[in-house]
This record gives structure tokens, C-alpha cells and sequence, in this order.
């Protein structure tokens, strides 16, 4: 009776450490990630069934702004982010300090060129006002556009642009920097404005349609998935990298955004 009643004992707490253990298991696979609104949150809303079939909980944390969801994993308040481009993430951690890295490269979205009052940019009067973002790599982004176009000669300087860069601007296009998330809502305050593409299929823009000219898919703006370095390797951010770059999300983004947002892979 005794020696039974140690097996019983043996057996309920191995039973109770193994709950335990099944229980930090699905703990530790929960991974929490920052994202814009449209399209990421939406693509990572796709993700979340490919996790789960792996025992991952995906948490997703949608940001208005480019600022938060950087500071947010640097702090370890999330695990990854997933709502920038590389330039973008580098030029935070030169500027704030960070060691974020980048863990796979996922989209591109085209940034576009929107008016409420012209149709063609052949059609922008002397002195236009043109509203840019004033980040420093979207900025740079925005402006190489511009010069591509052929609205503006940049000089031929390495590094980052400003307006200083500006060599030749032949219509006198008056420039007006404003946080990325404003400018869909200026649209009809000026005569041009150039929004990245999350914000302009927030505002409802098609940017394969109403923008007077977009960015090519040769871009080398992609958006990546980013976390803290040191954590790359985990085994859920590679997870997510792997889900990210999966056949089902490509698919997805080809069908849903019709050429407003690229795959990268």
C-alpha cells in the first residue's frame, strides 16, 4: 500500500511538472510584434494560422507612427517590429542608439506621388506646393524620386538628402515637411503630396491608380521584419521570417493589393 502510494505521488507530480512545462512552452511561444495598420498588420493577420499549426501565438500591436514600434522592441516591450524599410532602420539606430537588425525582407511598397488637383505633373504651376515626409531616410527617398521624375536636380553627393541637396528646381516647387501619418489628410491643402503607401491605402488610395506616378518594383525600400540583435536566431522570430516568405502570404499580397504592394521574395 505504501510503495502504491508513492507511485501515486511520483505520478501526479510528474503529471503537474509536465503541465507546468506544456504551460512555459506555450509562454514562451507567444511572440509580440509591432506593425502599421495597412498592409502589415493585415499580412501578419494572414501569418497567424502558420503559427499556430506550430504551437506560435501571434500578438500583433498595431502603431500610427513610425517612432513607437522601434523604441518598443529596442526596450523589449515587443519581441519584432514589422513596418519599416532598411534605411529607415538604420538611420533609428544611428540617430537613437539602437541595435535593431534586420531578420528577412518581406514587400516593397511604392511610394506614390497624389494630387487632388492635377492629373499629370506636367500640369504643376510655378511655385507649387509639394508636401514630403520628413523622416530622414523617407525624405532622401522622396527626394530621389523627385529627381528621377525630373521635377528637381539633386547634386551628385553620397549619403542622405535634404533640401540642400537641390541643385536645380525649375518650377519652383515650394517644399513643405510634415510627419509621414498628415499627409494623406493635406492632400487637398496643396498641390502635390508624395505618401508612402500604408497611409495611402489607409486614406483609401489606390496607389496603382490614383497616384501620378509611383516608385518601380526595382525600389530597394523593402519592408522587413526587425527585432533587437541577439534575438535574430530565436526560434519564433524564425518562425515568422519563414511564415512571412511562405507561398500563402505571397499569394495573399499579390491578391489583395494588386500591384500597390510588391513581394519581395
Amino acid at each position: 500500500m505504501k510503495k502504491w502510494t508513492i507511485s501515486l505521488i511520483g505520478l501526479l507530480l510528474a503529471v503537474v511538472l509536465t503541465a507546468c512545462g506544456n504551460q512555459e512552452a506555450k509562454e514562451t511561444g507567444t511572440i509580440r510584434v509591432g506593425a502599421s495598420q495597412v498592409p502589415h498588420a493585415e499580412i501578419l493577420e494572414q501569418v497567424k494560422p502558420i503559427l499556430e499549426k506550430q504551437g506560435i501565438k501571434l500578438e500583433v500591436q498595431v502603431f500610427q507612427d513610425y517612432v513607437l514600434p522601434n523604441k518598443a522592441v529596442q526596450e523589449g516591450q515587443l519581441e519584432a517590429n514589422f513596418f519599416q524599410h532598411l534605411p529607415w532602420m538604420e538611420t533609428t539606430n544611428k540617430e537613437r542608439n539602437y541595435n535593431l537588425v534586420k531578420v528577412i525582407g518581406v514587400h516593397i511598397e511604392p511610394m506614390g506621388a497624389y494630387s487632388s488637383k492635377y492629373k499629370n505633373i506636367n500640369e504643376l504651376p510655378n511655385g507649387a506646393q509639394v508636401a514630403l515626409p520628413n523622416g530622414t531616410s523617407e525624405l532622401t527617398r522622396v527626394l530621389l524620386l523627385l529627381d528621377q521624375k525630373g521635377l528637381i536636380k539633386l547634386d551628385n553627393r553620397d549619403g542622405d538628402k535634404t533640401l540642400e541637396n537641390i541643385q536645380e528646381n525649375p518650377k519652383n516647387l515650394q517644399f513643405k515637411l510634415l510627419e509621414s501619418a498628415i499627409l494623406p489628410r493635406v492632400i487637398k491643402e496643396v498641390d502635390l503630396a508624395i505618401i508612402n503607401t500604408n497611409y495611402a491605402l489607409q486614406a483609401k488610395l489606390n496607389p496603382v491608380e490614383d497616384a501620378l506616378f509611383i516608385e518601380d518594383k526595382e525600389s530597394p525600400y523593402v519592408n522587413v521584419l526587425a527585432t533587437k540583435k541577439g534575438k535574430e536566431t530565436d526560434a519564433t522570430i524564425q518562425a515568422l521570417a519563414k511564415a512571412l516568405n511562405s507561398p500563402e502570404v505571397k499569394k495573399f499580397i499579390e491578391e489583395k493589393y494588386k500591384g500597390a504592394v510588391v513581394p519581395a521574395f
